[in-house]
């Protein structure tokens, strides 16, 4: 057995997520919406299954996608780009993560891993053979500094691995981090691998600003995004990937003997509803923003400390000043005596994490997260008086 597999654990998602399930607790852990998804984009997929193409494609993706998600990011984000020799389809951006590590490191290299991180991103770089090298970012901004890059990049680094918008901490990076990013890549000759599948999730008016819009990262850089999280479709695993030609020529190999290609239904389907009105997004987003605001009020009123959430599915509270500093004890008691499931944002940490913050997923209906909230009322009742 490979040891960097044999031996994680089972995770704490998972651990949750099967508390929810035998104590009947709202399930705010797992970060998926509890609404179908667009009607028309799941028509197509339909429609695409019983009178479309059901063999191969093309193993870079349909043309048809690939055109879609140039004029995408041309239309959204303000982005030039190839769909010939720039673009990808993969199924899922997690495959795309996983391809562009194996693609871009060989064994020794190091990694900057930004953390709090999503959990597949530890694995997938030690299995690749590379050596993580750790940001820590800390509530209540989760911002770095140039001295955290210094301490951080070295001749060894190849590769950073970047997130934004941030999940689990529902951070939107501003451009200056970017732009710092890119001049150490460039001082080292680093490249960044960029998960952005969090782009179209953003709140406030916000707008998302892309590795790729950066001109020192430009050619140094892969773009991963999900449409999935666009479209609130998450079991469809369709990851979008943009890289500068050179690059591409690697990603296609790895991609090539990973999973080869991604249903051709589903890609017709992506292809409709990249194309759609700019109101289907800024909709979505309405939506979600209103969500998040339902639950951020709610979790005030039950006495916690909710620290921002410009983006994401996800929104944290700090038990800090509680004097609550064990996250994981505490997420086991919310499920157990309160009923309602979240996640230790500890587990998104390798090393030092913090240990009083706790992340809720929002991307709920009214009905669930009212019944969360008047579950959570009872954590802390003489707050919530």
């Amino acid at each position: 057995m490979n040891p960097i597999f044999a031996d994680l654990p089972t995770t704490v998602f998972e651990v949750m997520s099967r508390l929810a399930r035998e104590t009947g607790a709202v399930n705010l852990g797992q970060g998926f919406p509890d609404d179908p998804g667009p009607q028309d984009v799941r028509e197509k997929a339909a429609e695409a299954v019983i009178s479309g193409w059901n063999q191969y494609p093309p193993m870079m993706g349909t043309p048809e996608l690939r055109q879609a998600v140039a004029t995408h990011y041309a239309r959204h984000q303000g982005l030039t780009i190839d769909p010939d020799q720039e673009v990808m389809v993969t199924s899922g951006a997690t495959e795309a993560l996983a391809g562009a590590l194996f693609s871009l490191i060989e064994p020794g290299d190091e990694v900057v891993l930004f953390q709090p991180m999503y959990d597949a991103y530890l694995p997938l770089v030690l299995r690749a053979g590379g050596v993580p090298r750790f940001v820590t970012l800390k509530p209540p901004h989760w911002r770095f500094t140039e001295e955290d890059l210094a301490a951080a990049f070295s001749p060894r680094t190849r590769v950073v691995l970047f997130n934004n918008p941030l999940n689990p901490a529902g951070t939107i990076f501003p451009r200056e981090d970017l732009e710092l990013i890119g001049r150490y890549c460039e001082r080292f000759g680093a490249t960044v691998i960029s998960d952005e599948v969090w782009e179209h999730v953003v709140f406030d008016g916000a707008t998302h600003l892309s590795v790729l819009a950066i001109d020192s990262l430009r050619e140094r850089s892969v773009k991963i995004g999900s449409a999935g999280k666009i479209f609130s479709l998450t079991g469809w695993k369709v990851g979008l990937v943009v890289a500068a030609p050179a690059i591409m020529k690697v990603l296609a190999k790895a991609h090539q003997f990973l999973t080869f290609t991604t249903p051709p239904n589903l890609q017709t389907a992506v292809a409709y509803g990249l194309a759609k009105e700019l109101g289907y997004f800024q909709g979505m987003r309405a939506d979600l923003q209103r969500s998040r605001d339902l639950f951020h009020k709610g979790l005030v009123s039950a006495g916690f400390e909710v620290l921002p959430s410009a983006a994401t599915y996800f929104i944290n509270v700090d038990l800090a000043s509680a004097g609550i500093t064990d996250d994981v004890a505490f997420c086991r008691t919310l499920v157990t005596d309160h009923g309602v499931a979240a996640i230790p944002v500890s587990a998104f940490y390798a090393v030092t994490p913090v240990t009083s913050v706790v992340r809720f997923c929002f991307a709920k209906k009214d009905a669930t997260l009212n019944s969360a909230l008047d579950r959570l009322a009872k954590v802390f009742p003489r707050a919530a008086a």
